[in-house]
């Protein structure tokens, strides 16, 4: 199938899409704050430039789509309609990238949760888990 924009047309869409401050991460900032919990953003210059970083509590948050992110959901698991072979290759480059990412950061010690957009539907399991991954010292 081909794409059914030009490529100067796909470009601009590309262009459009946003690193941070998407919905879905903005869900989880704003449940975290109520939970009394404060944060920064940007990555502190660690791998992968996690969505929220704690430093004083040596935890990192990442908010993935499961889209992009490749997860198991019925979300993830969607097929693209157009220019498949390029986008299944890519989401196959943002799931290792993201394997490699989480492994550096535990070396360095970080303790490292990733929430997904499709358990953003769910908010009381979404804080039980995020109560769960501040209060285990040794758990993720």
């Amino acid at each position: 199938m081909t794409d059914v924009f030009s490529p100067g047309k796909r470009s601009e869409i590309m262009r459009s899409v946003r690193g941070g401050g998407t919905t879905p991460e903005r869900l989880v900032r704003a449940l975290v704050f109520r939970m009394g919990l404060r944060y920064r953003l940007g990555g502190c210059g660690l791998p992968g430039k996690p969505d929220l970083v704690f430093p004083g509590r040596g935890r990192v948050i990442f908010v993935h789509g499961c889209f992009w992110h490749g997860h198991d959901c019925a979300r993830g698991a969607r097929e693209p309609k157009s220019n498949r072979e390029y986008w299944v290759a890519k989401i196959a480059r943002n799931m290792e990238r993201d394997r490699r990412v989480v492994r550096e950061l535990r070396r360095q010690d970080w303790k490292v949760l990733v929430v997904w957009e499709c358990q953003l539907r769910h908010s009381r399991k979404l804080e039980a888990r995020l109560n769960r991954f501040f209060r285990n010292r040794g758990a993720d």
